[in-house]
């Protein structure tokens, strides 16, 4: 963590898709009044469930966005909740810099969870969707290899909470 306490502060949700980002930042939302920032549901809002080949590209213009509000929020004393995984650690690393060289302070809260379980809410995630109950991602057996691909778990000494989901 950086920063102070007693100030208002950014909350990095890391972990993998399904794993429970969207419900954590919920919960601590409801806890501390946070505001939640997720780039996941401005892409659905805008495109569905199928940009194709530009969803990166317009992912990371929500995500340069959302800094740059998220900096505002806290400055007016508002707790910022991050909801979008920081999948590398060189996304962890360019948040903190961000964070860094603003004078913001952050704390990163990794979820954890095993193969079975993300398995698991996978399924019952695609159920949810499918019966338009859940506004998030469809995630077949491709988007699921390529998250799966693409994640690399932190260091203990990355997070500042860690969270298991056995």
């Amino acid at each position: 963590m950086y920063g102070g306490s007693g100030m208002a502060k950014a909350i990095l949700i890391c972990g993998r898709i399904g794993c429970g980002k969207s419900t954590y930042a919920a919960q601590l939302a409801r806890e501390s009044r946070a505001t939640v920032l997720s780039v996941d549901e401005i892409m659905l809002s805008l495109f569905g469930q199928h940009c194709k080949e530009a969803h990166d590209r317009y992912a990371e213009g929500i995500r340069r966005y959302l800094f740059r509000q998220s900096v505002e929020l806290v400055r007016r004393g508002v707790d910022v909740i991050l909801d979008w995984g920081f999948w590398t650690r060189q996304s962890r690393e360019e948040a903190k810099s961000f964070y860094r060289a603003r004078g913001v302070a952050w704390e990163f809260h990794f979820i954890e969870i095993s193969d079975r379980a993300w398995a698991v809410r996978l399924e019952r995630r695609n159920h949810a969707v499918e019966a338009g109950e859940s506004q998030a991602y469809f995630v077949d057996e491709r988007l699921a290899q390529k998250c799966a691909s693409r994640f690399e778990q932190p260091e203990r000494d990355e997070a500042d909470v860690w969270i298991t989901v056995s």
